[in-house]
């Protein structure tokens, strides 16, 4: 479950990726079947939320893990990558960003 919580220590990547409109939906079946199918088995994975903009330029992936050692060993995981390099083929630039929470503020 998804955790936007200050006090905890949890690595957080916003992956924005740029597409052209007729890929935006390819990116995103690809990205939920890959978090069902093979991120959330991996050690470390606590949620992944995947949005799709408006315009149907971006999608945003704000995926968290335990830790940035979980994340990096992700990357390295023979099932993880050949969708990240599916992925990589629909998209014209992606800009993963790693973040931990600060602050959480709602009403």
């Amino acid at each position: 479950m998804t955790t936007i919580n200050r006090n905890e220590d949890i690595f957080t990547l916003i992956n924005v990726f740029q597409v052209d409109p007729t890929n935006q939906q390819e990116l995103v079946d690809l990205l939920i079947e890959a978090t069902d199918e093979t991120m959330s088995n991996l050690p470390g994975f606590i949620s992944a939320n995947i949005h799709q903009s408006l315009d149907g330029e971006r999608v945003v992936n704000y995926a968290q893990w335990e830790s940035k050692e979980h994340f990096e060993q992700m990357l390295s995981d023979s099932d993880a990558i050949p969708h990240m390099k599916e992925a990589e083929q629909l998209v014209n630039s992606f800009e993963p960003i790693q973040t931990k929470v600060v602050d959480s503020i709602s009403i």
